[in-house]
């Protein structure tokens, strides 16, 4: 399925009437996991800017320890700090990598905004080596556009 096609689709899940915010972030994690085969653990991690924290939200993939990640550690606390999407297309290759899995090989990471402020961020986590493309981003920007709505007042 094009990135086009599943834009309707993301849409169509967090439109959902009836359905908790959590469980919408949780159906759309699994319609990215079920439609790209690339992705293989799709979540959600949100800060907590008191604590300087990311926490662990809705996700879809292999249980993980990492439920609480400092800003500035791994690939998902940089993004914390650097308000900007993070692509690694090789995981053994980065310095700062929290390592989750051993067949987790490259990672994508793009921060969500609420009103202009970083209060989380998607991370997938793909078993293939550099699969992520500026598609993939210019898509996961889109995801995150529409998950916003859903935290603004």
């Amino acid at each position: 399925m094009t990135f086009e096609n599943l834009k309707l689709q993301v849409i169509a899940t967090l439109s959902e009437t009836n359905t908790e915010r959590d469980a919408k972030l949780k159906n759309l994690c699994q319609l990215l996991s079920d439609n790209v085969d690339y992705y293989n653990w799709v979540g959600f991690y949100f800060a907590n800017h008191e604590t300087k924290t990311l926490h662990l939200g809705p996700y879809v993939g292999a249980e993980t320890d990492h439920t609480v990640i400092p800003f500035g550690k791994g690939i998902c606390g940089q993004v914390a700090e650097s308000n900007a999407n993070f692509v690694v297309p090789d995981v053994s290759a980065q310095d700062n990598y929290i390592a989750c899995s051993f067949t987790v090989k490259s990672e994508i990471v793009v921060p969500l905004f609420v009103d202009g402020k970083n209060i989380g961020q998607i991370d997938i986590d793909s078993h293939v080596i550099d699969p992520f493309t500026e598609a993939d981003e210019r898509f996961l920007e889109f995801v995150n556009q529409e998950v916003a709505k859903l935290f603004s007042k």
